[in-house]
């Protein structure tokens, strides 16, 4: 089946774009956050779209007053991966790799026209790989970029502006990872025994910095980066290091998330160190990562929903709300230079035992 994609020179197989191999898994995800100098205000956005099981969705989830109002949308992707476009939500790519917009017209009283631009060029963050049993559970690529933000928020007829200092983390990724529904036939051998995931994109006054970590339950990272970039610098600059570190991690009680911790990163001088204190919990599963909404699973020709979560009523500790990113304030201190402050988050899932953590 021919497509709108096949009219550019973007093919990496012999076959149309709207083929993406053999694997039902194959996905193609955009991702956005950003935030209020202070971490007041916090809103998240995700659009998906699934070749091979023909689904296209997206989501808009804004934290206000204690309250994380969401807006999920799902359709019938058609096999057309071009259309940028469900329901009342798109992405405009403005130049690729630094500027992009997002509307939501409105729809359940939520809207928003926001701009993102790229304060360095993105990161590649290293290939995740990984089988459990005979398996694949993931194989994906992954870009990263800090943002500046800009535009506008509506929520129930209340529109505000961004304002200056709204800073962000988008990112791109794509290729095989659970969506949709799950197969109803177990494998042996396949069962999974432990997910640890921390990522730490912060923005600081001239610098970004990036920091993730997939480990195994006894703590033995499978997949690591840190990243230090400075404002403007191309796709060579900045500082990456394979052996930064979470320290100084203390769980908040009766939940799996973080209330501190420290980040460690080598560098030629010595050692950076940030410290990192959440102020606010997003719920992932406000923009489709598990829940009714989750990435990939049909509703229909179109549907088009709001869920509002009480973040002080909900229950931390249940398994739906393992997965989140903390607002955080953010400290650097690294040899010969001044002390700086920054924000941005800190996501967790910790799923199963991880020992380092006491958990089993």
């Amino acid at each position: 089946m021919l497509t709108k994609g096949d009219d550019y020179p973007i093919h990496q197989t012999p076959e149309p774009i709207a083929y993406s191999g053999t694997d039902r898994n194959f996905y193609d995800r955009y991702f956005f956050n950003g935030y209020s100098p202070d971490g007041a205000d916090f809103f998240a956005i995700a659009f998906g779209v699934y070749p091979h099981l023909n689904v296209g969705d997206a989501h808009l989830s804004i934290i206000r007053d204690g309250v994380q109002r969401c807006l999920h949308a799902s359709r019938v992707l058609n096999m057309e991966r071009m259309d940028l476009v469900v329901g009342p939500i798109r992405i405009e790519v403005l130049e690729p790799l630094q500027r992009l917009r997002v509307v939501v017209e409105r729809a359940e009283g939520l809207a928003c026209d926001l701009t993102f631009e790229g304060r360095a060029f993105p990161i590649e963050e290293p290939r995740f790989m990984k089988r459990i049993g005979p398996r694949l559970f993931m194989d994906y690529t992954r870009l990263t970029q800090n943002m500046r933000v800009s535009g506008w928020l509506e929520m129930d007829g209340e529109r505000r502006e961004l304002g200056s200092g709204w800073t962000g983390t988008r990112d791109r990724s794509w290729g095989i990872r659970p969506v949709g529904a799950p197969d109803p036939q177990p494998v042996p051998g396949a069962g999974l025994t432990g997910f640890f995931w921390q990522w730490t994109p912060l923005n600081f006054e001239d610098r970004s910095v990036f920091f993730h970590v997939n480990a195994d339950p006894d703590g033995k990272p499978w997949n690591t980066r840190a990243v230090v970039l400075p404002d403007g610098v191309g796709p060579d600059g900045g500082w990456h290091a394979d052996d930064a570190r979470m320290e100084d991690v203390t769980l908040r009680q009766g939940t799996r998330h973080a209330e501190r911790g420290t980040l460690r990163i080598p560098l030629q001088a010595g050692e950076a160190e940030i410290r990192l204190e959440p102020v606010s919990t997003f719920l992932m599963r406000g923009i489709g990562y598990g829940g009714e909404w989750r990435h990939g699973a049909l509703k229909g020709e179109l549907a088009v929903a709001r869920e509002d979560i009480d973040l002080a009523r909900v229950d931390m500790g249940a398994v739906e709300n393992l997965h989140i990113q903390a607002i955080s304030r953010a400290v650097m201190t690294a040899p010969g230079e001044p002390e700086r402050q920054g924000i941005g988050v800190f996501e967790q899932l910790i799923a199963g035992p991880y020992r380092p953590y006491g958990l089993g």
